[in-house]
């Protein structure tokens, strides 16, 4: 295409009228003034986040749920509002958010320390120092900033899945050397039975309260996706029954209200790409299936070819089996990789091509002890089986099996 072609078509672009008034209100990072169908949750957990506007630490806290349940938007919903009071009544009182499962930030702990250090205003660098200084360094910046602080620990079991739990009991128990600045923690996690594994002692430092949200049911995911569609489109151009469909679609995934936006959101720019006058359930089933392939699908291709090989043995066998082990994998892939001209790798190096894996999202592992027989990971795989035969297909014509 020309310069001067495109140059046509986006000035076509400027001149057609847009489905959407406000695309925002569909992502997950939009505000609302309300958060619906979580007022239980919002009241406990400002009941328990108020003492810090007297000065007093608050208990730390541990909020569970699936993905999408509204977590992170409560706390942060919860967080702009004590914030708003505590600066009209002159309280000193911050608030640091960090999503652990970015993995530049948090893949080891002194990078955690390190960012959580320059957040509060010291400069540290991200390599070169011995760990204790490190958290020496950000010692001082919290006893500088003076007040209560809490940390926000969005995804806090994938940080303890790569470095360990002792950074949350080093947390927990600076309180005791500070002076003139308490620390508190909100740790949010998609697994309900994190906190189980932690090791004893740093359950005891924690001793946090729990906070459990359930999954939006077809009803209020309904409720919620057609305020955000008030916000997002314009008046009457969605075809009947289309936000019950949606809802519906997200509620069977597990009650996630990000999926259910996404997929709305999703759906209203295809029918705009393809100049439709209305969006059509049509476009939501496109856009089901496009968020699904764009995701997992293009990451998997995206991957050398040992870890598709990975891959696709997890893949083979994960029909009918609810949990897989990475001894059931290895045999699978040593096969394949006679078929596909690969030269094996060690089952140590395949369980680390299992962890990127997971750490690429495409998969989920949790170790498991076997006693004398030492330990396992156990991988489950959570896509639709169409996806998978889709996934499967393409890697049978990359690696030629």
């Amino acid at each position: 295409m020309s310069q001067k072609d495109l140059e046509g078509f986006f000035q076509g672009f400027l001149k057609k009228e847009s489905f959407f008034i406000n695309k925002k209100a569909l992502q997950s990072s939009y505000m609302p003034e309300t958060i619906n169908h979580r007022e239980k949750e919002i009241k406990q957990l400002a009941n328990i986040l108020a003492p810090s506007l007297r000065n007093d630490k608050p208990s730390n806290i541990f909020l569970y749920g699936k993905p999408g349940a509204g977590k992170t938007l409560t706390v942060k919903h919860i967080i702009k509002n004590i914030l708003s009071v505590a600066k009209q009544s002159s309280v000193n009182l911050n608030f640091l958010y960090l999503n652990c499962k970015l993995r530049k930030i948090s893949d080891t702990e002194y990078r955690i320390i390190a960012q959580l250090g320059r957040e509060l205003g010291r400069t540290i660098p991200t390599t070169g120092l011995p760990t204790e200084e490190v958290y020496k360094m950000f010692s001082d910046a919290i006893e500088n900033k003076g007040g209560i602080i809490i940390f926000v620990l969005d995804e806090i079991d994938q940080l303890v899945k790569k470095v360990g739990d002792e950074i949350l009991y080093n947390l927990t128990r600076m309180n005791e050397e500070l002076k003139k600045t308490q620390i508190g923690i909100i740790g949010i996690s998609n697994d309900l039975k994190f906190a189980d594994n932690l090791d004893p002692r740093v359950r005891s430092s924690l001793s946090e309260e729990k906070i459990s949200f359930s999954p939006y049911d077809a009803i209020q995911l309904q409720a919620i996706l057609k305020e955000r569609c008030i916000l997002a489109f314009k008046e009457g151009i969605l075809e009947e029954g289309l936000i019950e469909k949606c809802s519906a679609f997200a509620a069977s995934d597990g009650g996630d209200a990000r999926r259910c936006l996404e997929l709305m959101r999703v759906a209203g720019e295809i029918a705009e790409r393809n100049n439709e006058p209305m969006l059509k359930i049509k476009h939501l089933d496109e856009a089901e299936e496009k968020i699904e392939r764009d995701m997992v699908f293009e990451t998997v291709l995206a991957q050398p070819k040992q870890f598709q090989a990975v891959m696709y043995s997890i893949l083979s066998i994960s029909k009918g089996n609810s949990y897989i082990f990475t001894g059931d994998v290895y045999n699978i892939y040593k096969t394949l990789c006679i078929k596909a001209g690969l030269r094996p790798l060690t089952q140590r190096r395949l369980t680390d091509i299992v962890a990127e894996l997971d750490m690429l999202g495409i998969i989920n592992t949790k170790v498991i002890s076997k006693g004398r027989y030492g330990r396992t990971k156990q991988i489950t795989v959570s896509l639709h089986e169409v996806v998978i035969d889709k996934i499967k297909r393409s890697l049978e014509d990359v690696l030629e099996i």
